[in-house]
């Protein structure tokens, strides 16, 4: 999925005219075909340059279509060439865009020396028709471009440009690199971001305090929250503390029955404090807010200290809820002879499964589903999946190839580790992932560690503190959006900011790790795009769609306004336009819409080259191999054929042109 860019090569930065990226066409391009394998031209776009070809050479003569089709033909079809935005300088907004597509010198002189006199049907700009028709070295100082490497035709023949041109770019140390988009700020530490799988595509987004916040496709937020809980929630001001409003999970068939799950710390009557996951539902009156009213319990925890509390909620694709709990905290989980997470009559330090559909005979407010690894071991809890749990940190189910499936229903988990070693975990039914008998793939533990009952589960991908301190789970990317990215598990490390990759080699079974760099202002120069984030990287999320997301801090206080949220893009790659297009069921709104304000400086979009008005008729100057209509008079048709483009009548011809901080989570 990625390129490497060898030492002293150049870096290049494909880009198209509407400033995304280039795409694979989904169909073959019949007339620009040089760009039909990866490009900027989908099949409409490129009927459209033929008709604008046809229309142009309806006014050339026999000995001009012999000199000059070809010449016109390229010109024309640099709108579909990857580096589009370069041959048309659209990138930078301080220059003028250009009608015609930057030429390299030797092109130029040949193309004036053969077809001067079809400048005047390439553009409509008058500064260019009255000057350079006649003066060659003033055209081609024109449409010099700064940068050689990108003017036309020594673009398609750079090697450094073209060596695995559409894949995910890694910059010279081995660092793909992406680009973000921020879609939300002034939030307190968000901690997640789930949809309700309702086809509304809404995003909800909760903050550590205890409110939900409901955003929708347009980027709006909703002035009244979803859910407000922050009078029962325990969060304090202080930083780092891992205690408030942790998971939320929306029933598989929410659309239908608005139940939704929510995990969060609080403090009881008799100040023990507690860990409660409830049920909830969604308003009878408005889809946009809870029921404060409706809460169920199904499950409360005693929290033996502050820390390692877990959070995670989400469900399976077998239907059931997976809860991921906290060790208990403090350090190295000294709570009984093995500690709470290789207990397996504690619900401490698990993974658990229950079915919310059902009620046990036990008097449970939910039923254990029948295959759960240990409902006939006698000692043990039977809500336990999977133990020798440290902190799991933010999990996620993997949707699957959006073609084969391949790794549907995979459970992928972040469990941050004691003082050495942070690990990333697929999560399987009766499972030991080894805490605190190992922290990673070396031992904590020495006595536990060599117990010959242990039988654990290793780690995919451990990483030591040279690398980090706090992992945060992330997803595999399922989206649609950047198909380069499908397969790569994405997620990253608290402490230091740093976002990572693994991909699983499909012969050996092995992940292998790379960083991923935020592309610098001019790999990201797309509107909208952002190459900076906050540092600490609180939870990954997903869409509705499958787009992949991350939250981050600049200042990890559950009561600090700092938190963003951001979405990740690959800036060497898209999907075909119109592929990717979402109709979300719409959604009726009782509070005001509030408009997302980017918090990061972003230029302005500029309007991208429309096309050029087609000249009239010009004083003849010398001899040239083009017939010209007379004035008003419209242009002849073009001769028909099988499988030819049709052109349409009376268009226009013309090319377009850091803070310090104690660590948190664990």
């Amino acid at each position: 999925v990625a390129r490497s860019i060898p030492a002293g090569s150049l870096l290049g930065h494909p880009q198209c005219l509407d400033y995304g990226p280039p795409f694979q066409p989904p169909f073959h391009l019949e007339f620009c075909t040089a760009y039909e394998n990866f490009g900027c031209c989908d099949q409409e776009k490129d009927n459209s340059i033929a008709a604008k070809y046809w229309e142009i050479m309806d006014y050339i003569d026999p000995q001009g279509h012999k000199l000059c089709g070809r010449y016109i033909k390229d010109i024309l079809c640099q709108e579909c060439s990857p580096y589009a935005a370069h041959l048309y300088d659209a990138e930078n907004p301080q220059t003028p865009l250009r009608n015609l597509p930057g030429l390299c010198s030797d092109y130029c002189s040949e193309f004036h020396f053969n077809c001067y006199s079809a400048i005047s049907l390439l553009t409509g700009d008058k500064h260019m028709q009255e000057c350079c028709e006649t003066n060659k070295t003033r055209f081609c100082n024109l449409l010099n471009l700064h940068d050689k490497d990108y003017c036309f035709p020594n673009v398609l023949r750079n090697t450094d440009l073209n060596r695995n041109l559409g894949s995910v770019v890694e910059d010279r140390k081995g660092c793909l690199q992406l680009c973000l988009t921020e879609v939300a700020n002034g939030l307190r530490n968000p901690v997640l971001m789930v949809h309700a799988n309702d086809q509304t595509h809404r995003m909800f987004i909760a903050e550590q305090v205890g409110i939900i916040w409901v955003y929708l496709p347009d980027g709006s937020r909703l002035e009244e929250p979803f859910l407000d809980i922050k009078t029962i929630v325990l969060a304090t001001p202080w930083v780092g503390d891992e205690r408030g409003f942790l998971g939320l999970a929306f029933h598989p068939k929410y659309k239908y029955n608005g139940k939704f799950y929510i995990y969060y710390s609080y403090m009881d009557k008799k100040r023990v404090e507690k860990i409660r996951i409830s049920e909830m539902k969604v308003s009878a009156s408005d889809i946009n807010k809870a029921d404060p009213h409706s809460e169920r319990n199904l499950l409360e925890l005693e929290e033996p200290a502050a820390n390692h509390n877990g959070g995670q909620l989400l469900f399976g694709v077998d239907g059931y809820m997976y809860i991921f709990t906290g060790d208990g905290g403090k350090a190295g989980d000294p709570f009984g002879k093995f500690g709470n997470a290789q207990n397996k009559s504690a619900l401490l330090g698990k993974v658990l499964r229950i079915d919310v559909d059902g009620k046990s005979t036990a008097g449970r407010p939910y039923r254990i589903p029948p295959d759960n690894p240990f409902v006939s071991e006698a000692k043990a809890r039977p809500e336990v999946y999977a133990y020798g749990v440290r902190n799991m940190w933010r999990c996620a189910v993997d949707r699957g190839d959006p073609v084969t499936r391949k790794g549907r229903g995979r459970l992928f988990c972040g469990d941050v580790g004691q003082n050495r070693f942070e690990e990333i975990d697929i999560i399987v039914k009766g499972g030991n992932y080894g805490w605190r008998a190992k922290e990673g793939f070396e031992c904590y533990d020495t006595k536990l560690c060599h117990n010959s009952s242990l039988d654990d589960i290793l780690p995919i991908f451990a990483y030591g503190r040279e690398v980090g301190k706090s992992v945060t789970g992330g997803y595999v990317y399922r989206g649609c959006e950047s198909p380069n990215l499908n397969g790569l598990y994405i997620f990253g490390d608290f402490m230091n900011g740093r976002l990572m990759a693994l991909q699983e080699d499909e012969k050996t079974n092995k992940w292998k790790q790379q960083d991923i760099c935020i592309g610098n202002t001019k790999a990201c120069a797309f509107p909208g795009m952002v190459s900076s984030y906050s540092k600490f990287i609180i939870s990954f999320a997903e869409d509705e769609a499958g787009e992949l997301y991350f939250m981050s801090t600049s200042y990890p206080s559950a009561y600090a306004p700092h938190g963003s949220l951001y979405k990740f893009v690959d800036p060497a790659r898209r999907a075909p336009p119109g592929k990717c297009k979402l109709k979300p069921v719409p959604v009726k709104t009782k509070s005001k819409r509030i408009p997302f304000t980017p918090r990061a400086s972003k230029r302005s979009p500029r309007p991208c080259p429309s096309p050029a008005p087609r000249a009239g008729p010009r004083p003849n100057g010398r001899q040239r191999p083009v017939r010209r209509p007379r004035g008003g008079e419209a242009a002849p048709g073009r001769r028909g054929g099988p499988g030819e483009v049709r052109r349409p009548r009376g268009g226009e011809a013309g090319a377009a042109a850091e803070e310090n901080v104690t660590r948190s989570w664990g």
